[in-house]
């Protein structure tokens, strides 16, 4: 029997056997837990982004360790031999699917989820015997819109991984002997894999690389940071709120949520240290609008970003200067507004074009009054989403993280769609 010396070594054999077929812009997510540690080293050699997802196996209530199924969060595959009460079977799917959620939270709770649709998902374990977990992985990849799905394991049984291919889109494993009693056998070092573990393979799993830059405007230099993921399907430009810049913890944890969906990101300071002081300026909508047009100019102007389609993320007073800007250039398609006054653009609310979200926090009243009568006075297919419980900044639990949600789903429906006549 060959084996493996550890999970990292299973990684390096598994990248080698998917170099030459890989899917570009594939993701990779692991299996959490111990699948994980390979698909780090997978992802690591291939130099794709990393992710995780959390299976659990559906134990028979009187036998835990026999595997009549397997939850994933959303998910719950159920083997068609198990021949167990349906009540049963629902208690013991329900616990699994709770546990599931819970240690998928935890894993997301300081870095985004990897965007899967669209992409090539590769799954990885680090090995297979029933297969249970894995249908419920690839029904999750599935849920989730992936272009494609391919499986990923060290070490399965031949049976398990046929059976697979009628799931999946390509099957890969380096060993695939006629049966396995158990997956530690197959590894000289097995170790229980921690939680702890998991989370700081993602923590430390790369990502895009931010550019510094500056943009001219109207003789007026302006630092900016660009973030470009691969395979990114479009641009948002953030427009910062009053007394803000391009280093709001706000906005840069929108910003990470939208990479992690395939977005570019455009943070730059529409005002200069000295302007921002002045109050004047700081509400100047008109001035912030014209910085936020040069901005997206300079997109435009480079190779990398020039065929990329454009969104506008505004927040307070940026909010105002992202719907003028959208009203002069009717080729931007999206724009979301968090907490923001679009109010303050007045009478160019009607000329925007650009399919608009405005989310407010259910205690911001004084707020959630003007965007209702701002979305009064659009024109453009709009929406007004009212987050329960938040103020203004969206500083409570879950609230900035439901902002990020929002916006990346308004920016990945809108961003590919045909502009409407202007």
């Amino acid at each position: 029997m060959t084996g493996f010396a550890d999970r990292h070594e299973a990684g390096s054999l598994l990248a080698v056997r998917l170099r030459d077929a890989r899917p570009g812009g594939a993701v990779v997510v692991g299996l959490a837990r111990g699948g994980v540690v390979v698909a780090a080293t997978v992802a690591a050699e291939l130099g794709l982004p990393l992710d995780a997802v959390a299976v659990r196996k559906v134990g028979h209530p009187l036998q835990p360790e026999y595997a009549l199924g397997a939850v994933a969060p959303g998910v719950v595959y159920l083997r068609p031999d198990a021949d167990v009460p349906r009540d049963a079977v629902g208690a013991a799917a329900a616990e699994a699917g709770a546990e599931a959620q819970a240690l998928d939270r935890r894993l997301h709770e300081h870095r985004s989820p990897v965007a899967v649709e669209g992409r090539a998902c590769i799954l990885v374990d680090d090995g297979l015997a029933t297969g249970a977990t894995m249908v419920a992985a690839i029904r999750w990849a599935r849920d989730r819109a992936a272009s494609r799905v391919v499986v990923a394991v060290p070490v399965g049984p031949a049976e398990t991984l046929a059976a697979l291919e009628r799931e999946a889109d390509v099957v890969v494993a380096v060993e695939a002997p006629r049966t396995i009693f158990a997956v530690s056998e197959w590894y000289a070092e097995f170790g229980e894999v921690s939680e702890a573990e998991v989370a700081a393979l993602l923590a430390r799993a790369p990502r895009p690389a931010s550019r510094a830059l500056t943009i001219v405007a109207d003789g007026v230099e302006l630092e900016g940071d660009l973030t470009l993921p691969d395979a990114a399907r479009g641009t948002v430009v953030f427009a910062h709120g009053s007394g803000s810049s391009r280093t709001s913890p706000r906005n840069r944890a929108v910003a990470e949520r939208l990479n992690a969906d395939s977005l570019g990101t455009l943070l730059f300071d529409l005002l200069t240290p000295a302007e921002g002081g002045n109050r004047a300026a700081v509400f100047d909508i008109e001035l912030l609008a014209a910085r936020l047009v040069a901005g997206t100019r300079w997109l435009r102007s480079q190779p990398a970003t020039s065929a990329l389609p454009v969104g506008y993320f505004g927040a307070s007073t940026g909010a105002a200067a992202a719907l003028w800007a959208a009203a002069a250039d009717p080729s931007v398609r999206a724009v979301v507004s968090r907490g923001g006054r679009p109010d303050l653009a007045g009478g160019r609310l009607a000329g925007v074009r650009a399919p608009t979200l405005l989310v407010v926090g259910g205690r911001d009243e004084v707020v959630l009054d003007l965007n209702r009568r701002a979305a009064a006075a659009l024109r453009c297919p709009t929406e007004l989403v009212v987050i329960p419980g938040a103020t203004h900044l969206f500083e409570e639990a879950g609230a900035l993280e439901h902002v990020g949600d929002l916006a990346a789903g308004w920016f990945r429906r809108h961003l590919g769609e045909r502009q409407p006549p202007g």
